[in-house]
């Protein structure tokens, strides 16, 4: 199995600024990408982020510009540097991995427990 653990989230002013931060382990073989989804109270998750093995990366329109992620594949490690907050970035961000345990079996997802932003004065 894989597990991804975040860190980073918490409470922030509108305008400022929060990193996150996701942490791969266990029987990895491989990383195809790696990204960031959200949840807001009474929605349904969405794609914020992601970026691939290639370093290829889409984010969500309500994101762009405002938000960038990057990766160590050393480390097994995504971010997401998240500037210019807004209220409605409020949420909870969780880590995505498409990921593979050994060279036979296809890559699946994992998810991470997630960690809460709150952008709020």
């Amino acid at each position: 199995q894989v597990q991804l653990v975040e860190s980073g989230g918490g409470l922030v002013q509108p305008g400022g600024s929060l990193r996150l931060s996701c942490a791969a382990s266990g029987r990895i073989f491989s990383i195809n990408a790696m990204g960031w989804y959200r949840q807001a109270p009474g929605k349904e998750r969405e794609l914020v982020a992601v970026i691939t093995s290639a370093s290829r990366t889409n984010y969500a329109d309500s994101v762009k510009g405002r938000f960038t992620i990057s990766r160590d594949s050393a480390k097994n490690t995504v971010y997401l540097q998240m500037n210019s907050l807004k209220p409605e970035d409020t949420a909870v961000y969780y880590c995505n991995a498409v990921a593979s345990t050994n060279s036979y079996l296809p890559s699946r997802s994992f998810w991470g427990q997630g960690t809460q932003v709150t952008v709020s004065s």
